[in-house]
């Protein structure tokens, strides 16, 4: 039945088929009995069923109904599937369990980076998650202050979680195979706030505008709301450009910010 499933477009559908991939990927989330792993994007498959053979608890988020009722039908000989054939973008993560949440997946590259966002907004009920991505946001998520990857996706992603690039994966690993290649990162939030920020919402807002234009200056990416001498105030050179501060610098400007809208 699964064989006559085409690759869907509009859903960003590549599915895996390298063993050796499927493997190392295992590996790389180390499934245990009593954790809640979370799939998202099961495809046909290829992680799904070594996940079941190792878990008790295991959750499965695919929009494609077809795809859903294949893999809900796995649970017949491999174990159980929690399934949940909804729109990732609008699940509540919540929902599932009170516990800490494993979640892994082949995410969708064309709902990658709103998806990343998603999740950190709902950061507090997960322990980690593994995921196979474009390479290039791969390296945008772990880019260092003055790399040239480094941007919005980085600070935001970085001011809640550690995140580690584990391994390359080939455009042959697929089936069809994508115009890109891949990697598998991992992400393990925080136990205890890297920095200091008073408001996440004047942290998002200025990390936005930041990078909104990131060839202009802080003094005039952010002239809307700081002025250069309260920048200067905080040892921070106006003339900078966004992509050489640290987290911790861009949380000292947003917590500035916040004071300042709050007299």
């Amino acid at each position: 039945m699964i064989d006559k499933h085409y690759p869907r477009k509009r859903f960003g559908q590549h599915f895996l088929h390298d063993q050796n991939i499927i493997d190392k990927i295992i590996t790389a989330i180390n499934p245990s009995r009593k954790q809640t792993i979370v799939e998202i994007g099961p495809g046909q498959g290829a992680i799904t069923l070594p996940l079941l053979k190792q878990t008790d608890n295991l959750h499965v988020v695919e929009i494609d109904r077809d795809l859903a009722k294949y893999i809900t039908e796995l649970d017949e000989t491999h174990g159980k599937i929690q399934m949940h054939c909804v729109d990732v973008l609008k699940f509540d993560f919540h929902k599932i369990s009170n516990k800490k949440l494993k979640i892994v997946g082949n995410l969708p590259y064309n709902i990658s980076t709103p998806l990343i966002f998603h999740l950190l907004d709902q950061i507090d009920c997960i322990g980690e998650m593994i995921f196979m991505l474009q390479e290039e946001v791969v390296d945008r998520l772990t880019a260092e202050p003055g790399n040239k990857t480094y941007g919005r996706l980085s600070v935001m992603v970085q001011s809640q979680c550690k995140v580690e690039k584990l391994f390359h994966v080939g455009a042959g690993a697929f089936k069809p195979p994508p115009k890109v290649d891949s990697a598998i990162v991992k992400f393990t939030p925080y136990e205890h706030a890297i920095t200091k920020i008073n408001n996440y919402a004047a942290f998002t807002l200025i990390v936005r505008e930041c990078f909104s234009q990131r060839r202009k200056t802080l003094r005039n990416a952010l002239g809307k709301f700081l002025t250069s001498e309260q920048i200067q105030s905080l040892d921070i050179d106006p003339g900078l450009r966004p992509e050489r501060l640290t987290i911790h610098q861009f949380a000292s400007l947003a917590n500035l910010y916040d004071d300042y809208m709050n007299q």
